[in-house]
């Protein structure tokens, strides 16, 4: 399970990782330390099999979400009071991490009497206490002479503290118990100076028979109408209500966008923010009528105090596994573009991505060779949209006797929405409107046409391989660049990506997802006429190919009919806008470069697509059904 949370607060109130200040106290606050969670990140670095279940049983941590938010509302309490010099929480590795790093970070050393952290388990042994990952605990540098403010914080909150340790001027984290020094050892050695592995790789063999893989192999759609109805309800597409509807995705969160279209979008209120409280450093104040700007600037007056400017943050989180597998390094460009292109579609321009690399065990090549192919595509794919990795985490070694699972780097992406009417969501809003393709129907160039790694392969011949798409990260940064510039004029009245399940599945749910009440759906058919769009001539098939002033325009390649309606060509949106806007976003996509045609209009009970091969419709109703219930009923 990956999960991405999200906190906002101001620039000055930002808190360090950092042990600062020689002699300063450090403070252990959080319930005792037990075996629970022991040497999980160890145990997170190894193959799991029945016998290892057995013997690290104990290395899962025991979470107690209750603790948890009376931790975080104390440290939030005193961090406003500017007594704090640096704080960690005890994560991977707990006492370990925590106090070697914020050492090494200050270039500063710190000696903490491990007899004097509160325990929940009798006779602990140094090393047990100082790998234990019991949750819940944070380690804090307080400024010396403010310990009885901490403590009563802590106090009212009914916290369990410790004054365990102090910062030191040399630079080694010395570990002692009950007096005696039982680790000695340079805090940068183990932060910063850890030997760097470079590990064997190798490209896995399975790819020679991925990538030979044609087209000509599956035979064409027969029944492209049961087709949608499948892949509208495959879990992977479906509407994910069952779950988000397990807890309360609303209380409080400033909700603009629910979940349910390309992103969700949420209003940054005042009570959003943490206590201003008073700045970072000792008896230090915020002087809120200035706001600090870049060096060498004179700060600008800032709103009065207390006002806050109203932004909007929307937040997305991609990854198709099976493209990663079948081809790590596009794999993984392909999930930051898909990111950065929901981020567009709600009209919010990326500010940072985190990540989570899922993968199995690295000491394999061919495995860490994927992880290298995915890491190189996720680096140059942030670069393009100017959205730096912030953090995340690695999950490593994640098989069975059966094998590893699908390489899956998954992406979050936060991005900034300035004003309110700018934020944009995936469903038709009128009737009479005009539907409108950025990018290619098809990408001629491809061999596969956007099938190779899709949905439509997966959930209708039940095969996973193919070359995937290819992903041109400058055409999908202009892309997203025009969008969010036509969104801003107001000509955008509705923006959706076209990923998995391709172009009919993406009009679909257009068609289907908007939700004006509780089980209440809006539903807006579409006409749409995909022969005068692509293109292609009535037939049963189209060819592009052939001569142009004595030169071959394009490959030849046969277009056909699934292709057309569920190809994963990358680089593609589907909006709507009003009639009278059509022609200038047309005009203004032939300027930029980008592929742009007119798919038809908005209106009635259906969704029709006409076809060289026929004209094929659904009832909206009935696709609803079968995208907002299939989980549920799934899950009964």
């Amino acid at each position: 399970m990956n999960a991405l949370c999200l906190g906002v607060l101001r620039h000055e109130q930002i808190a360090r990782g950092k042990a600062q200040g020689i002699g300063n106290p450090v403070f252990y606050v959080g319930p005792p330390t037990g075996r629970d969670g022991l040497a999980g990140a160890a145990f997170a670095s190894q193959d799991l099999s029945e016998a290892s279940a057995e013997q690290q049983r104990g290395a899962v941590q025991v979470g107690d979400p209750f603790m948890e938010k009376l931790v975080l509302e104390a440290c939030l309490e005193l961090l406003a009071t500017g007594a704090v010099a640096g704080i960690q929480d005890m994560g991977a590795a707990g006492l370990t991490c925590s106090t070697c790093e914020t050492a090494a970070r200050a270039g500063t050393g710190i000696e903490i009497e491990l007899s004097k952290v509160p325990q929940r388990a009798s006779n602990m042994t140094p090393y047990e206490i100082m790998l234990s990952e019991s949750q819940e605990r944070m380690l804090l540098i307080v400024h010396k002479g403010r310990e009885e403010e901490v403590k009563r914080i802590f106090d009212k909150w009914d916290l369990p503290w410790a004054e365990i340790g102090q910062v030191t001027a040399t630079g080694r984290m010395m570990v002692k118990d009950h007096g005696k020094v039982v680790a000695d050892i340079p805090a940068n050695m183990l932060a910063n100076e850890a030997p760097v592995y470079y590990r064997e790789s190798r490209e896995p063999a399975y790819l020679k028979e991925i990538r030979a893989f044609r087209l000509e192999s599956i035979p064409q759609t027969q029944d492209p109408i049961s087709d949608l109805r499948k892949l509208l309800a495959w879990p992977t597409i479906a509407s994910k209500n069952w779950v988000y509807r397990q807890y309360d995705h609303m209380v409080r969160d400033g909700a603009v966008v629910n979940p349910g279209s390309d992103a969700a979008v949420v209003r940054i209120k005042e009570d959003s923010l943490p206590g201003l409280g008073s700045a970072r450093g000792p008896r230090a104040t915020v002087d809120v009528s200035t706001t600090a700007k870049a060096d060498g600037e004179a700060p600008s007056a800032a709103p009065e105090a207390g006002a806050l400017p109203e932004k909007f943050l929307a937040l997305t989180v991609d990854c198709n596994a099976a493209y990663v597998y079948l081809d790590p390094y596009e794999g993984c460009k392909i999930a930051v573009a898909e990111a950065a292109r929901n981020l567009a579609c709600a009209g919010a321009t990326p500010l940072g991505t985190t990540d989570n690399l899922n993968f199995g065990n690295p000491y394999n090549p061919e495995i860490f060779w994927q992880l290298k192919e995915s890491v190189r595509g996720l680096a140059e794919a942030c670069r393009v949209f100017n959205a730096p990795v912030t953090g995340g985490n690695v999950s490593l070694y994640n098989q069975s006797p059966d094998g590893a699972i699908d390489p899956t780097p998954t992406v979050a992406m936060v991005g900034i929405i300035e004003k309110q009417e700018h934020i944009t969501t995936q469903w038709f809003k009128d009737e009479g409107d005009v539907i409108i393709l950025l990018g290619d129907v098809v990408d001629a160039n491809d061999p596969l046409l956007g099938l190779g790694g899709s949905a439509y392969l997966k959930t209708i011949h039940g095969l996973k391989t193919g070359t995937p798409p290819r992903c041109d990260l400058v055409k999908e940064k202009t892309l997203h660049d025009a969008l969010r510039g036509w969104i801003q004029s107001g000509a955008v009245k509705s923006a959706h990506d076209c990923g998995e399940g391709g172009l009919a599945v993406a009009l679909a749910e257009c068609c289907i997802s908007r939700l004006v009440a509780r089980d209440t759906p809006r539903l807006i058919g579409a006409d749409v006429d995909l022969v005068q769009a692509s293109g292609l001539s009535p037939g049963p098939s189209k060819t592009w190919g052939g001569q142009a002033d004595g030169q071959d325009a394009r490959p030849t390649i046969t277009i056909r009919l699934d292709a057309l309606l569920f190809g994963e060509t990358q680089g593609r949106i589907v909006i709507s806008v009003a009639s009278h806007n059509a022609g200038k976003v047309l005009a203004q996509a032939k300027i930029l470069e980008i592929p742009a045609a007119k798919l038809g209009v908005t209106g009635g009970s259906k969704l029709q697509i006409k076809t060289a091969n026929g004209e094929l419709a659904w009832e909206l109703a009935e696709l609803h059904d079968l995208w907002w219930n299939s989980i549920a009923r799934a899950m009964r």
